[in-house]
């Protein structure tokens, strides 16, 4: 639960653009969402750490209880701890946190739950594990097979566009607002998924029959179509599964594959820019009442600050992932490669059924609407990060680990336009 010590003030200041450019998820603008301004005067958008620090000198203390669902100094975990320290830095130790690793408060299908009864103040939410509870979430996370798959323009656009529906889409803040939840960063995610096998599976001949570990209605819809069977295997057991072979496969980021220590099990790998399977994403979301009791310009730190969380995804999570796996991958013998062409076809006749299903989601007031507004900023935000911000990928998965270094890609501009775009508009005030 929130703890807050001593008399609370505020004046504050905003995040600057600065550092990776401002990835906030919110904006200078008015707030809509319900709650979205607290007590005390707030700040204007782009002020400096100082400008932050001195906003406040007259804020009480603030202990928010958290948790991340990796070991400490984990790479998976790097996104959630650079995004508390960066809050505590630039409230000049105003606002700290309580941090349980390895998800030790509340396993990701419980997280909601513990916002709810006070376990955690801010936490790491999975609507896909529940989509009987969040069904326009789940839409939104099975409709994330539209993304594009490629290493930097996809992880880029991928971590953008389902943003906007998010805010577009009332239906989607409003399951967590009928939650108890203070909706922050609606998705976000671990890198493109993957096919993982024991053997090379590449073609429909060799994908019928399958086994393959896949999670979600859109994930084993795409596993049938290839001619596979879909199961459900617990996160855990995916390295003892594939060893032993009782599945062949896995549906899996790159990301996971490096935490669950599966790769050298299963080093065949296909990941085809052209032919996406669902994403996994999570959300960042905080106990609406926590939220409620805190100062206006402690909301404002907390949402402008989510720049370093989407900044470090990207950088510190995503991408080294990348690395580790594509070295674990050719060191098991394996390879990163796309599906062949009949496969490719399979995948995307099933993606093509999936999105017009979308247009039947009852979740919704106006599913056509959302369907449309699925494809089409997806398409927007591809063209926005190749042909306006200028981002290429220069390497494809497989030659991603002699390329890239932590000062290869400028996510500056990436994030500043997210924000501007986007979140803005949503920053409390």
């Amino acid at each position: 639960m929130v703890t807050l010590r001593g008399e609370r003030g505020a004046r504050a200041s905003c995040v600057a653009i600065g550092m990776a450019g401002v990835l906030a998820l919110t904006g200078c603008a008015e707030g809509r969402a319900a709650g979205s301004g607290g007590s005390g005067e707030g700040v204007d958008y782009g002020a400096t750490k100082e400008e932050y620090q001195a906003a406040f000198a007259e804020v009480a203390p603030i202990e928010l209880h958290t948790q991340s669902p990796a070991p400490k100094g984990s790479i998976t975990g790097r996104n959630v701890e650079e995004y508390f320290n960066a809050v505590t830095e630039w409230s000049d130790g105003k606002i700290t946190f309580e941090v349980s690793y390895s998800n030790a408060i509340a396993p990701p299908e419980e997280a909601d739950d513990a916002l709810l009864d006070g376990r955690l103040d801010i936490a790491q939410v999975l609507p896909i594990y529940e989509p009987s509870e969040y069904p326009a979430n789940a839409a939104l996370v099975e409709s994330s097979f539209v993304s594009d798959q490629s290493v930097v323009v996809g992880a880029l656009q991928s971590n953008a566009w389902p943003l906007e529906v998010a805010f577009d889409t009332p239906e989607i803040p409003r399951e967590f607002e009928d939650a108890g939840m203070k909706l922050m960063m609606p998705s976000y995610n671990s890198g493109s998924n993957a096919l993982f096998c024991s053997d090379e599976r590449r073609g429909l001949d060799a994908l019928k029959g399958m086994q393959a570990a896949a999670g979600g209605h859109a994930q084993s819809r795409q596993v049938e179509g290839l001619g596979g069977a879909a199961v459900s295997v617990a996160y855990p057991e995916l390295f003892e599964s594939l060893q032993r072979g009782v599945v062949d496969c896995s549906v899996s980021s790159l990301t996971v594959g490096v935490l669950g220590g599966f790769i050298e099990a299963a080093p065949h790998v296909v990941v085809d820019p052209e032919a996406g399977f669902a994403l996994a994403p999570g959300a960042m979301a905080m106990s609406q009442s926590a939220w409620d009791s805190l100062p206006l310009v402690a909301q404002q730190l907390l949402w402008d600050r989510m720049d370093v969380f989407m900044e470090v995804n990207l950088s510190g999570k995503i991408w080294p992932n990348i690395v580790e796996a594509s070295t674990q991958v050719s060191e098991a013998g394996g390879a990163i490669e796309t599906f062949e062409e009949d496969a490719r076809a399979s995948i995307n006749e099933t993606n093509a059924e999936l999105l017009d299903g979308l247009r039947g989601n009852e979740a919704f007031d106006d599913p056509d609407a959302f369907a449309d507004r699925v494809q089409g900023s997806s398409d927007a935000w591809l063209e926005t990060i190749e042909g306006e911000l200028g981002y290429t990928n220069e390497t494809d998965y497989n030659g991603f680990a002699d390329w890239y270094s932590a000062d290869k890609v400028d996510l500056d501009p990436y994030i500043a336009e997210v924000f501007e775009e986007i979140l803005l508009e949503h920053r409390p005030s």
